[in-house]
């Protein structure tokens, strides 16, 4: 039987405890298996033939049979890096580790980190086919979570009346975070926060699980679930799948390490100081030991806000705002001439006033219709508001 990445885990390394113990440790099971199948398959050993090497701990076989793979040109130089590490990483979890120096290759990333744009993020909005794959988007590039992170998120990390707060705060123990508490991430938080737009999508998306699925939530439970009974937690394979299928079906390559980077690097245009941003992003503070460096959770809070609206996404608002303001600067230069030579040239020049509430077909009635039915609509007198993603226009009378 052909070894891939789908099958390598149970048909090859299930064989071998130090090998299942090793994968036990890891995020990534099966591309990190088939690394070291590709290792022991040159190298004509089996795993535990491999940790033999080093059963005399002033040996150097296993350190010089790994620069001999690194150093054959039969691999590309991708591929030797990715062997490379799984290699060390087997020696290392089973308690035999390899010199610093073993397996170094000169590969080095040509092309930068690729980050989405507003654009890009705005057409895998539209692509979301339910309220939580939306409310997932909008929270991963709100708070800069992790993948690992998100599939164990849950209600009780929301500070109390989170609903109620323009800017919620998100707070995540070390052990949800990178390096899980352990050694130099000893005591490191991740204090992050949503974004206006992300909060509503969230309660949009609690409401229609609790509502149309049937599925109440409690304060230990997970916040994102699997849309079918008995709707279990959205498992770390689950939420890369649907970035996968997202990805596919709007032409746009993402996946929840990309939205870290938008979140990055909207703060860096913020210029929100940088161990404060490591802080919202779930990093080590350095010089975390210092009190000066701790900042408050309202203080965060203070700066994040400002960063807010250049995260968010899923409409365009700056757009529009943009017009308003073009619109009044033009409203304010016009003598009271202009406005009536402005008025009968079929320019609205309108006041502002409150809108009437009234569903008898009176001022202030607005709806959601398709292009298809925008025509027949504004024949009778309706007039256009705003334009959404969806392709669907808002009307109003």
């Amino acid at each position: 039987m052909k070894i891939t990445q789908k099958n390598v885990i149970d048909v090859w390394g299930q064989k071998f405890p130090s090998m299942m113990r090793w994968l036990e440790k890891l995020q990534v099971k099966d591309k990190s298996a088939l690394d070291l199948y590709t290792f022991c398959t040159w190298a004509k050993l089996t795993p535990p033939q491999l940790l033999n090497l080093k059963s005399d701990p002033r040996s150097r076989d296993a350190e010089k049979l790994l620069d001999s793979f690194v150093t054959d040109a039969s691999f590309p130089e991708w591929k030797k890096f990715n062997v490379s590490i799984a290699v060390r990483s087997f020696f290392k979890h089973n308690y035999a580790d390899l010199a610093k120096a073993a397996g170094v290759t000169g590969y080095e990333k040509v092309k930068p980190y690729w980050t989405p744009s507003r654009e890009d993020l705005r057409k895998l909005y539209i692509f979301c086919t339910n309220p939580r794959d939306r409310s997932i988007l909008t929270l991963l590039c709100s708070t800069g979570i992790a993948k690992e992170t998100l599939s164990k998120l849950k209600w009780k990390h929301f500070e109390q009346g989170w609903e109620r707060q323009e800017i919620p705060h998100i707070s995540l123990p070390p052990a949800l975070i990178k390096g899980h508490g352990r050694g130099k991430y000893k005591g490191v938080r991740q204090e992050t926060f949503l974004t206006p737009e992300a909060k509503e999508h969230l309660i949009m998306y609690k409401k229609w699980m609790e509502s149309r699925m049937g599925r109440e939530f409690k304060e230990d439970d997970n916040v994102y679930m699997t849309l079918r009974q008995p709707f279990v937690p959205l498992s770390y394979k689950g939420i890369g799948r649907l970035f996968m299928d997202l990805s596919e079906n709007s032409g746009i390559r993402f996946s929840p390490h990309d939205a870290r980077r938008w979140v990055e690097t909207k703060l860096e245009e913020c210029r929100i100081p940088p161990n404060w941003a490591r802080k919202i992003r779930g990093r080590k503070v350095r010089g975390e030991e210092s009190p000066y460096s701790q900042p408050s959770i309202e203080k965060l809070r203070e700066f994040y806000k400002e960063a807010a609206s250049s995260l968010e996404f899923t409409t365009e608002r700056e757009r529009l705002e943009e017009r308003v303001r073009a619109l009044e600067e033009f409203k304010a230069h016009l003598t009271p001439e202009q406005r009536e030579l402005a008025e009968r040239a079929g320019v609205r020049l309108r006041r502002k006033r409150k809108k009437k509430t009234a569903t008898n077909g009176g001022w202030g009635k607005q709806k959601v219709v398709t292009e298809a039915e925008l025509t027949e609509h504004l024949q009778q007198g309706w007039r256009v508001v705003a334009a959404l993603p969806s392709g669907n226009v808002v009307i109003e009378r």
